[in-house]
């Protein structure tokens, strides 16, 4: 799910997460008001370290799959951070910040439930984000004209379902490696579907483009994107065999978290 400000589309799960630190920061004010003590710089500092520490253990334990390409291992865009590396760095920085101040200690602690707690209400009442849970039942367009319901497959294999458009930059980037994804997964079905433009435009770009896609569908009336309630490209939703969503990513996903996210999903391996 994103947000439209004019021109530009924000994820809803950021925007949410920067409320919840605003509240976490208003609280940690409130309680230490009287010492006149903030907790702004904090979070500041535990974030500063938990997102290089959760990048480099990932990086660690895929460092074969950016051996190709060394510089994406600092491209931080395609979600590749290990969350309880991170978790940890920023806890280990909380303390330790606490241990140099000791009067930091209450309102970090209660700004800090403060903003869990206000996530877990947005999460309550379904404000985080997240996708519906379910594949939508839709009919959508094969190159061959024909019209194709978006289904999980018969025989029971997950699915990749990945929205892209040929204006969208980031789309191309990725489609590369969903690409060679294909041959490395052949127990789990991609599916490659174009929002909002006509087949003469897919077709045209398909014939121009250096890699092959197993299956794409024409969406020319975003479905698909009415049924995720988002605009915002690209976008990538694994399902599970039974049609439930496992796993969704906006934006430019890379080779690596997709084969990790496979492998966590739907226990497939290289």
């Amino acid at each position: 799910m994103n947000v439209n400000i004019g021109p530009f589309a924000f994820q809803l799960t950021y925007l949410l997460a920067l409320a919840c630190a605003s509240v976490a920061i208003a609280v940690g004010w409130v309680v230490g008001r009287k010492s006149q003590i903030g907790i702004s710089d904090v979070l500041y500092d535990m974030v500063l370290v938990a997102v290089p520490t959760g990048r480099a253990v990932f990086v660690a334990i895929w460092t074969s799959a950016y051996q190709d390409d060394p510089w994406s291992v600092f491209d931080i865009r395609d979600g590749g951070i290990d969350p309880w590396s991170a978790l940890t760095a920023a806890l280990l920085m909380a303390v330790w910040r606490v241990r140099q101040r000791p009067v930091l200690l209450k309102p970090l602690l209660i700004g800090l439930l403060a903003g869990t707690g206000a996530w877990h209400i947005f999460s309550v009442i379904g404000w985080t984000g997240t996708p519906p849970q379910t594949l939508p039942a839709i009919s959508l367009i094969d190159m061959d004209s024909k019209s194709k319901p978006l289904e999980v497959p018969a025989d029971g294999r997950a699915m990749v379902v990945n929205m892209w458009a040929t204006w969208c930059p980031p789309c191309q980037r990725e489609m590369p490696a969903l690409s060679r994804a294909q041959g490395v997964h052949p127990n789990v079905s991609f599916v490659f579907v174009n929002q909002g433009e006509s087949l003469e435009v897919v077709r045209k770009y398909m014939r121009a483009s250096p890699f092959h896609l197993d299956q794409v569908l024409i969406d020319v009336d975003n479905l698909l994107g009415k049924a995720m309630d988002s605009n915002a490209l690209p976008m990538t939703l694994i399902y599970g065999e039974n049609g439930r969503l496992l796993y969704s990513h906006q934006g430019l996903i890379s080779e690596t978290v997709l084969s990790m996210q496979l492998q966590r999903c739907c226990q497939t391996r290289h």
